[in-house]
C-alpha cells in the first residue's frame, strides 16, 4: 500500500520568502496548495521546479485500461472517493478524454509519483511508449519554475517614452489577427493611442472601482500595448487565459492554469478568434524525457493542420538551458529577451539552442491598468505602487510579443502565412547574431528594407523620442 500524501504534509511547504522567487512559489502554495504537488521529486533539496495537478495522470486513451488495472484498488478511488475532488470546480471528471489524452484520477494524497513508480516497476507495462502516462503541469504565466516576467512592475510619469519604440510605419500588421492568451485586457487602456482597437476578456485582476491592482494584473495589456508598438495596425485580441479559481481557499488570479485549461483557450483562439499569430508568455519546466503531452497532442491533432498559425512562447526567466515548454517544442517559435543595452542576453532569461531568437526584454514601457498595486515580492514586499497607465516590465513574457509583433508585421508586408513569416523573421535575427548570445530579433527589423525612418541605436535603447501617453 503507497504512503498517502494527505494535507497534512503541507507545513512543509516552503512559505517563507526572501527572494523574489521564494515569494512566487509561496504564493502559489498558499492559493493552490490542495490542488496541485510540486515537483521535483525531491523537491525539498533541490527546489521546486513545477508543479503538478494533485493526484491525477494523464494517459494515452489507448493504454488507459492496461494503466488503470496495474494500478488497482490501492491507487484508483473508489465510487465513494469520487466526492473528495469536487472541491475543485474545474477539475475534469475521471476518464475524460481529450485528444486521445485521458485524465486518471488517484485516490486522495498518493500522490504523482507513488503512481509513477508503481507503472515504473509494473513488468506488464515495461513496453508502454515513454510518453504514455505524465502528469498534468500547471503552466505559469508567473510562477518560480520559469516565472514570467521577471520582476513586479514599476510605476513611470505618464510623459515617459514607450519602449518600444512605436513603428514608422502605420500599416505594420494590418489584416493580421494576434492573439494573446493570458491575463485578460484592461478596457481603460484602449484609449491610448496605441491601443485603440484592442479588445478582449475583462482582466479579472483590476478592480478599477476600487483603484487596487491584484498581483500580475496588466500583464496581458501590456504585452498587447508591445504588440502595437511593433505592428500599430494588427487585429489584437487579449483572453483571460488564467483565471482565479473562485473557491473559499483562491480567489486570487495568479495569472497560472492547468494544461487542459490551456488547450481550452488555445482552442478559442485558433476556431473563435481564427488567430494568424498567437502570443503566450507561459510555460513550464517537466519531467525529464517529458512534454506537455496534452498540448502536444493539440498541436498534433489540430493546430498543425491550421495553415499559417504560428505560436510565439516566452522562453522563461531562470537564467538556465533547460528546456521550458511549451516553447522549446519545434512547431514553437521561443523568445528569449535582450538586455537594455541590445548587445546581451538580459539576466534572467534562459538561453540554448532551443531559444529562437531574443529580443528586447528588459525595462520595457507600455500600457498599464491605473490604480495601486501592493508588492508581494522582496525587497519591494509590503511597499505600494501607484501606477497611472503606464509601467517599466522586464521579462521574457515581454519579449514574446516583440517577436509575435514583427511575424505579424512581415506577414502584412510580404503576403506570407504565419509559419513562413515566422520562419523569415528567425532567418533576419540569425543575420543579427552576436556572438555570445544568439539571434537578435530588434523591433525596427518591422519597418522592411528600404525604410528610412530613424531606428535606435544599440546601447541608446531608451533615450530616442516616443510619442507621449495620452490620459
Amino acid at each position: 500500500m503507497p504512503q498517502d500524501n494527505d494535507d497534512t504534509d503541507r507545513p512543509e511547504y516552503p512559505f517563507g520568502a526572501t527572494t523574489p522567487q521564494e515569494a512566487q512559489v509561496a504564493q502559489i502554495l498558499r492559493a493552490y496548495g490542495q490542488y496541485v504537488e510540486p515537483g521535483p521529486e525531491r523537491w525539498q533539496e533541490e527546489g521546486i521546479q513545477f508543479f503538478m495537478r494533485r493526484d491525477c495522470l494523464l494517459i494515452q486513451d489507448e493504454h488507459a485500461d492496461r494503466v488503470r488495472a496495474a494500478l488497482g484498488a490501492d491507487f484508483l478511488p473508489g465510487p465513494d472517493e469520487e466526492d473528495r475532488y469536487r472541491r475543485d470546480p474545474d477539475y475534469p471528471p475521471d476518464g475524460t478524454v481529450s485528444y486521445g489524452i485521458q485524465w486518471v484520477w488517484l485516490r486522495s494524497g498518493i500522490g504523482v509519483y507513488n503512481a509513477l513508480r508503481k507503472i515504473a516497476g509494473t513488468r506488464e507495462l515495461r513496453n508502454l511508449p515513454e510518453d504514455a502516462v505524465a502528469p498534468e503541469y500547471v503552466v505559469y504565466t508567473t510562477g518560480t519554475v520559469g516565472k514570467c516576467p521577471a520582476d513586479e512592475p514599476s510605476p513611470v510619469l505618464t510623459d515617459t517614452p514607450l519602449d518600444p519604440l512605436v513603428s514608422c510605419d502605420p500599416r505594420a500588421g494590418a489584416g493580421v489577427r494576434v492573439v494573446v492568451l493570458d491575463t485578460g485586457l484592461d478596457p481603460a487602456a484602449t484609449t491610448l493611442p496605441w491601443m485603440r482597437g484592442v479588445q478582449g476578456d475583462p482582466d479579472p485582476g483590476i478592480d478599477a472601482g476600487q483603484q487596487i491592482l491584484q498581483p500580475y494584473a496588466g500583464h496581458g495589456t501590456f504585452i498587447a500595448g508591445i504588440i502595437r508598438c511593433v505592428a500599430p495596425a494588427a487585429e489584437v485580441i487579449v483572453r483571460a487565459a488564467f483565471p482565479p479559481l473562485q473557491t473559499e481557499y483562491a480567489q486570487t488570479p495568479l495569472a497560472l492554469t492547468f494544461e487542459g485549461q490551456l488547450v481550452t483557450s488555445l482552442e478559442q483562439a485558433l476556431f473563435v478568434d481564427n488567430a494568424d499569430v498567437i502570443s503566450l508568455s507561459a510555460g513550464t519546466y517537466v519531467m525529464p524525457g517529458q512534454r506537455l503531452s496534452l498540448i502536444h497532442r493539440f498541436y498534433q491533432r489540430k493546430l498543425s493542420r491550421y495553415k499559417g498559425v504560428v505560436i510565439v512562447a516566452a522562453a522563461g526567466n531562470d537564467r538556465l538551458r533547460e528546456h521550458f515548454y511549451p516553447a522549446a517544442e519545434r512547431w514553437a517559435v521561443s523568445a528569449g529577451a535582450l538586455s537594455a543595452n541590445l548587445r546581451d542576453r538580459a539576466y534572467f532569461t534562459n538561453h540554448g539552442g532551443w531559444v529562437d531568437a531574443y529580443a528586447p526584454g528588459e525595462n520595457l514601457v507600455n500600457a498599464f491598468p491605473s490604480g495601486s498595486l501592493t508588492y508581494l515580492e522582496p525587497p519591494r514586499k509590503g511597499n505600494k505602487g501607484v501606477f497611472a497607465g503606464l509601467a517599466r516590465w522586464s521579462g521574457t513574457s515581454f519579449a514574446t510579443p516583440v517577436v509575435a509583433g514583427l511575424i505579424a508585421a512581415r506577414m502584412s508586408r510580404t503576403g506570407e502565412g504565419g509559419e513562413d513569416a515566422a520562419r523569415a523573421v528567425i532567418e533576419q535575427a540569425r543575420r543579427s547574431a552576436l556572438p555570445g548570445v544568439g539571434a537578435i530579433a530588434l523591433p525596427e527589423d518591422a519597418h522592411g528594407e528600404g525604410c528610412h525612418c530613424p531606428r535606435p541605436a544599440a546601447g541608446n535603447h531608451h533615450h530616442h523620442p516616443h510619442p507621449r501617453a495620452e490620459h
